[in-house]
């Protein structure tokens, strides 16, 4: 996706098995959506943590907060309440949302190559248009990036 591509339609279950879409996501002025490769792992535990941190400042400004990876419902919802979660991740184990997001592809672990999510962020306006993305971000320190680009 490209800053003014439209989001895709889609309807996800989140941790509680809730069927989400993006109006049921977005806050005034948006949503940040954050791809992430595996519930549990080091990696996306400090980033989920570090959005968990800033979600009050996310929703001070108008944006709401998910997060998405392929990862199922019962999987999110250990992940989520291990970490005192108070938004919602999607659960896309077909792998439509990441890969419609571009979030999806060949990546290198360990001086290996495979196929799986890169770890990505994605920043939409009201009405659905990407505003910004984020591609190959590192997960320390990426949700206050994120923020302070929104601005106050």
């Amino acid at each position: 996706m490209r800053p003014g591509d439209l989001i895709p339609p889609f309807q996800l279950p989140d941790q509680s098995g809730r069927a989400r879409a993006f109006a049921d996501l977005s806050g005034p002025r948006g949503l940040v959506l954050y791809a992430y490769p595996k519930d549990h792992s080091s990696g996306c535990a400090t980033e989920t943590s570090e959005f968990q941190e800033e979600l009050a400042q996310f929703t001070a400004r108008g944006y709401g907060l998910a997060g998405l990876s392929k990862d199922g419902v019962a999987s999110h919802a250990k992940f989520a309440a291990k970490l005192g979660l108070g938004f919602p991740l999607l659960a896309d184990p077909q792998t439509g949302l990441l890969k419609a997001l571009g979030a999806w592809g060949v990546k290198k672990m360990y001086g290996k190559e495979t196929e799986g999510t890169v770890r990505s962020t994605y920043v939409f306006d009201a009405g659905g248009l990407l505003v910004r993305a984020y591609a190959k971000v590192k997960a320390q320190g990426h949700a206050a990036r994120v923020l302070a680009d929104l601005g106050s």
